[in-house]
């Protein structure tokens, strides 16, 4: 199947195909998830994959970029992606705020894109260790899917960088609160020279997105992409539409999280319009980056979806005027295919929710 060239036909196939797949295979692993043996990870096994589907659905488009290998490449992205929400469940929402809990639970990640690795013992700093079989299965099939993956051994140090921001933000941030700011001021400060065009909140919004290991995994199925191509792939990722991708989810939660009394990333500008010209300029930075890809059209479509799917969220609405106003803002720096996608995510939401 030929990579969606106009947003017609990606409307159609994301509706048609790519969403009840998703759906598919998220409910056979809700099938597993419910035989967990231990209340409290299967609450939370299944409370990741209820409340948290729209993860997978986003995730699920990038499978388009492998063309004939979407069916695999899905698969993949989903059982990654299950992984990723189940263990910030864990994190998040469980009594531990031990990092080297945080540390062993997210090593699944690391074993997922190493094909041969044999699953660990997840959950050896907490008391709850019985899922059944449940994690080792999600981390058994990625590699499934990457041990026949013909650019594997291209891809995967980038997969693991971003795998490993990935796993670090998770350490640094679900520790006891009066920690996590200065953990994670520590963390980006040994990256700054690496990264010196971003602030240290987002760096760290863009080691949570997963955007990067699937672009990566479904573009380089059946293309040889050159080293050049594959590094360029990973730096318009990250920091660039990964950042934008968690700033716009952090934006979203923003009331929640005051209320909770939780860091939110996007409370650590200097105003709303230093956030608001941050935001814009992650956006124009991912643009461009996008551009000097293969496949540069759909990956400009993916873009404009990621800025639909979030600012068509009812709880961005329930923000208010300033919420409103940087809305309108970046959907017109996405043009009228972000306002078509947004209308379109916006009728979505609601109807299924109905």
């Amino acid at each position: 199947m030929a990579v969606p060239g106009n947003f017609i036909t990606l409307t159609h196939i994301a509706m048609t195909r790519v969403l009840p797949a998703v759906h598919r295979f998220l409910a056979g692993w809700k099938q597993k998830a419910q035989k967990i043996p231990d209340p409290e990870l299967r609450r939370q096994a299944l409370m990741s994959i209820g409340n948290k589907t729209f993860h997978c659905e986003g995730g699920g488009i990038y499978s388009l970029l492998a063309g004939g290998r979407a069916a695999e490449t899905m698969r993949f992205i989903i059982a990654y992606q299950t992984i990723s929400d189940y263990l910030d469940n864990l994190c998040d929402r469980g009594t531990s705020r031990d990092p080297e809990d945080f540390r062993s639970l997210h090593t699944a990640l690391a074993d997922a894109l190493t094909p041969g690795a044999e699953p660990g013992d997840y959950y050896r700093c907490r008391r709850e260790k019985d899922d059944g079989g449940y994690l080792p299965a999600l981390v058994r099939t990625c590699q499934n899917v990457l041990k026949n993956h013909p650019a594997h051994g291209r891809i995967a140090p980038h997969l693991h960088e971003l795998a490993g921001y990935y796993r670090e933000l998770q350490v640094h941030k679900h520790v006891a609160a009066e920690e996590v700011r200065p953990r994670l001021e520590a963390w980006f400060a040994g990256c700054r020279e690496s990264f010196p065009a971003v602030q240290w909140q987002e760096f760290c919004a863009a080691s949570g997105s997963t955007l990067g290991v699937f672009s990566l995994v479904s573009q380089s199925w059946g293309n040889d992409l050159s080293e050049d191509v594959l590094r360029r792939i990973k730096e318009a990722y990250f920091p660039w539409v990964q950042g934008l991708h968690i700033l716009l989810d952090y934006c979203v939660d923003r009331e929640e999280d005051r209320a909770a009394g939780e860091l939110n990333f996007c409370d650590h500008y200097r105003d709303e319009d230093e956030m608001a010209e941050r935001f814009i300029h992650f956006y124009r930075m991912s643009d461009r980056a996008l551009g000097g890809l293969p496949d540069p059209e759909f990956q400009h479509m993916l873009l404009k979806g990621v800025l639909a799917v979030y600012l068509s969220d009812v709880k961005m609405g329930r923000q208010g005027g300033r919420a409103k106003r940087l809305s309108r803002r970046l959907l017109r720096e996405g043009g009228p295919l972000a306002w078509f996608f947004f209308a379109n995510c916006w009728v979505y939401r609601r109807a299924r929710h109905t």
